[in-house]
């Protein structure tokens, strides 16, 4: 185990971007046949080890224009497991194609969350309803959002998200669904988001002490509020309910234009035992399907 660990870390990040570019554009099982169009660009599966469960948000193919039946049997294809931020009308296709909507809706926005009181009510019937329509259909996740400052401190921000939760967890518990709070970075792109640093997320988990409420860890949003990714996620796995991923900075493909060595990440999110789903968040600048032959490429570790 030890020697297999020391001969990843001798791969080099430039060596390791060089092969899996000319991978992914090789003809053959797995590769990418130019000027194709839709699922005649990928030839065979992607997927490999599968060790990380991965999934992709509608926005990675939309450059694509590929029509949601044919995008449900190139994911299927490429060996991704699921859609993630799925519409309910896009449910009964994924089932169709045996593909899971690894995160639908819970509660809650980016600007108004969790944090606000005025707004629990809504919320509380909005987690009964998404809860019960993803446990129907076997979903794992749905998603929910801090809010934004707006005045309120952190501390009461806290309690406020708390005291819902508390409820929120007790439909989820009796329905096997996972609530997963987002962690937003609130330099770049969500400037004044609550929930954007993961001690501030993670104590939130302990305060709920619900296995099913967790942490949304979003790659690309903590990298650039904090960094030691690997660490942070090695000690604190238990509260981490998804990922997401996109490259730092721009939130474009996983390639040599950003600075996260997802292969390293992924290899230490495997060897702490997670099962739940990786799923891609990424807004691509070239070709799309090249980008996420990519994308999978690299956290298939």
């Amino acid at each position: 185990m030890e020697d297999s660990r020391i001969q990843n870390s001798i791969l080099s990040r430039r060596g390791f971007i060089r092969s899996s570019a000319v991978s992914a554009a090789l003809i053959g099982v797995g590769g990418y046949r130019a000027g194709a169009a839709g699922i005649d660009k990928v030839t065979g599966r992607i997927v490999e080890k599968g060790r990380i469960k991965q999934s992709v948000c509608g926005g990675c193919l939309s450059k694509a224009k590929i029509p949601n039946e044919e995008s449900a049997v190139l994911i299927k294809k490429m060996g991704i497991l699921g859609r993630d931020l799925v519409r309910r009308d896009d449910w009964d296709l994924l089932k169709k194609h045996g593909l899971v909507a690894t995160m639908v809706s819970g509660a809650g926005s980016i600007k108004k969350g969790l944090n606000d009181k005025s707004m629990h009510a809504k919320f509380l019937e909005d987690f009964k309803n998404n809860i019960a329509a993803a446990a129907e259909y076997k979903w794992p996740n749905v998603i929910c959002m801090a809010g934004d400052r707006e005045g309120i401190g952190d501390d009461e921000g806290m309690d406020n998200c708390l005291t819902i939760l508390k409820e929120a967890v007790k439909i989820a518990e009796d329905h096997e669904v996972t609530i997963c709070m987002e962690l937003l970075n609130s330099r770049v792109n969500h400037p004044g988001y609550m929930c954007d640093k993961s001690a501030w997320g993670f104590e939130l988990c302990r305060r709920v002490d619900s296995p099913r409420f967790k942490m949304l860890y979003d790659i690309y949003h903590m990298q650039i509020m904090e960094g030691d990714l690997i660490a942070t996620i090695r000690k604190n796995i238990q509260h981490i309910g998804h990922f997401h991923t996109a490259g730092v900075p721009g939130r474009h493909e996983l390639d040599e234009n950003q600075e996260i060595y997802y292969p390293a990440v992924m290899r230490a999110i495997v060897e702490t035992g997670y099962k739940g789903y990786v799923a891609h968040e990424y807004t691509p600048v070239r070709d799309p399907i090249e980008s996420l032959i990519q994308a999978v490429k690299a956290c298939d570790v």
